[in-house]
């Protein structure tokens, strides 16, 4: 049997050309994890010295490119400030048109038939050399994210080799399973059958601003290594990124047109990626709203796939057998983590009232203590800013809510204006500019304890905003946990075994942590924690960084063949 399983797979797969190997010059890194990973004084001193590099290129005109050629737009440019100082334009990029949008659709269009015909390892090399040249400029990378999106140095670094990992990681799905060719049994003599998963075509690719340079190349990765063609359209908050994912893959000898880099707003990119029906598939993170739109409207003549991961409101429960000290910092990091904006950050917490008092002392002491908020590129600086001015306002209107429904702020709620006296901003050395908060969107961490059902525990608002209240039993614990429109994270702090048992079994969310201290929802990594939601935080059911994402971006066919 074996013998006749070997025969069928090489009749039924036609023979692709396979690429020539492409030689990695970047270091093989053991894979880490948000938890394992180590900045070392190497890493510091490469980390400071792009900064410096990064500063000197503040200000630079980029281009969208379609089908491997700078594309300028006929409506002009748009500028980016950094959220940390609003007077430093970080980027200028051209505003996509719907025209624009189709050429890159078109170019997309033409590339995928030879793409898709490469044997997948040929697809897997350049892929991996792309993660290769990730790794060599991760410096880079994770400063420029600094200036974009104020991600400080610890996180940007995470995520730059997370980045790595994802490709990696579905490179070695695509490889573990032999191209997804699947010999099934023959059904008589001189037949036999076999069951091909084959790429869709061209798939829009929608990323978001938080983790600009993960989650848009993972995405990318999933559908390329399927052997797809991509329209990829970065957030407009951190399109120098997106750029960058571009260039990794142009470098790593991607052939032209089967990535096309389409920065522009989302009334004409997106709405072009949306309607075009030269895109076969598409893929979204971000908000609940927009995903739900594009899963409502995309398919029109027949049904197309679009994967849409949405946003969170994470639960945290903490028992009354629960070590505190634990729960307190494993709170502290999934809440402010980011300033709050990961769409796995913990943002609600329920508390056993026999020990919401000494749980909340630990809280608040592991926010002042190690929350320290600043300018995202130095060393020491736990928090930076929140992403922009809508952000900054939607925080301070919160937290007015909380005060007038009579909530009790334990820590923050407010804005950082003033000052120069507790961080030195990097940025005030360039032309002359004096050490401020008050030209970049600084908040305070924020902890209020609310009555469970005031709407500030269910509506997501993506900001270092954690609201708490106390309940009576483990069983109210879980009935509030899961009531909410969302499933995405949850984690939970106790030492009754039955209790753990209970919740991983019965709390509606598709990312599952006990007694994490590294974060109470928040840690996932390539191969090691899949990360997906349910209800509507996902629509797929497939997480990401998990064994099942690749087959997303392809559709079965079943072949027969006779003689």
């Amino acid at each position: 049997m074996p013998a006749k399983k070997k025969i069928i797979a090489k009749r039924a797969a036609p023979k692709r050309k396979a690429t020539r190997a492409v030689k990695s010059s970047a270091p093989k890194l053991p894979r880490i994890t948000y938890a394992t990973l180590a900045i070392t004084p190497d890493d510091d001193q490469a980390y400071d010295a792009a900064v410096v590099k990064v500063k000197g290129e503040l200000g630079k005109h980029f281009s969208n490119y379609v089908n491997g050629a700078a594309r300028a737009s006929s409506a002009g440019e748009f500028a980016h400030a950094s959220p940390m100082d609003t007077r430093i334009a970080v980027s200028y990029f051209p505003k996509g048109t719907r025209e624009d949008a189709r050429m890159a659709i078109r170019a997309a269009r033409a590339a995928f038939a030879k793409w898709s015909a490469l044997d997948y390892r040929g697809r897997i090399t350049i892929l991996r050399r792309a993660a290769d040249l990730i790794i060599e400029r991760r410096y880079d990378l994770s400063a420029w994210m600094a200036f974009e999106v104020g991600k400080n140095r610890a996180e940007a670094l995470a995520e730059v080799n997370e980045t790595a990992e994802l490709i990696r990681y579905y490179c070695e799905r695509m490889e573990d399973h032999k191209g997804y060719v699947l010999p099934l049994e023959s059904p008589g003599k001189g037949q036999t059958t076999v069951s091909v998963l084959r790429p869709y075509g061209v798939w829009a690719v929608i990323a978001p601003w938080n983790f600009p340079m993960a989650l848009a190349t993972g995405m990318s990765a999933g559908a390329l290594v399927a052997g797809n063609a991509v329209v990829f359209k970065p957030s407009s908050e951190s399109p120098v990124i997106g750029y960058e994912i571009y260039r990794a893959f142009a470098d790593a000898g991607l052939p032209t047109g089967v990535f096309n880099l389409m920065v522009g707003p989302g009334a004409t990119v997106g709405a072009e990626l949306q309607e075009n029906p030269g895109v076969d598939a598409m893929i979204f993170t971000g908000s609940m709203q927009v995903g739900m739109r594009l899963y409502k409207n995309f398919a029109t003549r027949f049904p197309k796939p679009v994967i849409a991961e949405m946003g969170g409101k994470n639960p945290a429960i903490v028992c009354a057998s629960a070590d505190l000290d634990e729960a307190a910092e494993g709170v502290m990091r999934a809440a402010f983590g980011f300033d709050g904006q990961k769409c796995s950050a913990c943002s609600r917490v329920y508390v056993d009232e026999r020990v919401k008092d000494k749980f909340l002392a630990l809280l608040i002491e592991y926010t002042k203590h190690r929350v320290k908020v600043g300018d995202p590129t130095r060393k020491e600086t736990f928090m930076g800013p929140v992403i922009n001015q809508a952000a900054l306002d939607l925080y301070l209107a919160s937290a007015e809510d909380a005060r007038q429904s009579g909530g009790t702020f334990h820590i923050g709620g407010n804005q950082i204006k003033g000052g120069d006296g507790s961080t030195e901003f990097i940025l005030s050395k360039v032309e002359g500019l004096a050490p401020s908060f008050a030209h970049g969107y600084f908040v305070e961490p924020a902890i209020v304890e609310l009555p469970k059902t005031h709407r500030l525990f269910q509506d997501e608002l993506f900001l270092p905003f954690l609201v708490v209240t106390g309940v009576a039993s483990f069983d109210e614990a879980m009935t509030e946990a899961n009531n909410s429109l969302y499933g995405l994270c949850a984690g939970i702090y106790s030492h009754d075994q039955k209790e753990i048992d209970y919740f991983f079994d019965h709390i509606q969310a598709g990312v599952t942590y006990s007694n994490r201290r590294a974060g109470a929802t928040t840690g996932a990594w390539p191969g090691v924690n899949s990360f997906g939601g349910w209800k509507g935080s996902g629509s797929t059911g497939k997480s990401g960084l998990g064994p099942y994402y690749v087959t997303q971006f392809m559709r079965e066919q079943s072949r027969w063949i006779v003689g």
